[in-house]
């Protein structure tokens, strides 16, 4: 099951090319460019881990392209996304975030529903790849941190 978050994710993957665009744009708005990256896929896990440091006063592509290339390379088998903060006044929030990289094999979600008083039912959602221990999640071992 392919991941659907972000900008651009029912789009085919962005080539290098069109990442470099996306990037420079978003430098050309003033926007700091940060480098994300995790192995829990949840919708709700907005907390992936950061790749280096938000990369402020960047005005070339090349650099975010060389944390991003060092990211894939260091987490082949795990998401990476790159994001794009506009930090003006009235704004202050995130501008642009899409998936740059993704494990080979994507297991999907599982459902699961409990039953509780009242006849009541709730409805939990997991990632089938968070049954196994993180950093081997997708395959070979990962290094944490960077």
């Amino acid at each position: 099951m392919r991941l659907t978050q972000g900008q651009f994710s029912f789009l085919p993957d962005l080539t290098d090319e069109e990442i470099t665009k996306q990037v420079q744009y978003a430098l050309d708005q003033g926007w700091a460019v940060a480098v994300e990256f995790t192995d829990d896929p949840h919708p709700r896990n907005s907390y992936w881990t950061m790749w280096g440091n938000p990369m402020f006063d960047l005005r070339d592509a090349k650099g975010v392209m060389m944390e991003i290339d060092a990211c894939r390379t260091a987490h082949p088998e795990q998401y990476v996304k790159v994001l794009a903060f506009d930090s003006s006044y009235g704004f202050e929030t995130v501008r642009m975030s899409y998936l740059i990289n993704r494990p080979a094999v994507e297991p999907g979600f599982e459902l699961l529903r409990s039953e509780g008083p009242g006849r009541r039912i709730g409805y939990t959602v997991r990632s089938y790849a968070t049954g196994r221990p993180p950093g081997d999640r997708y395959g070979g071992e990962t290094r944490h941190g960077a």
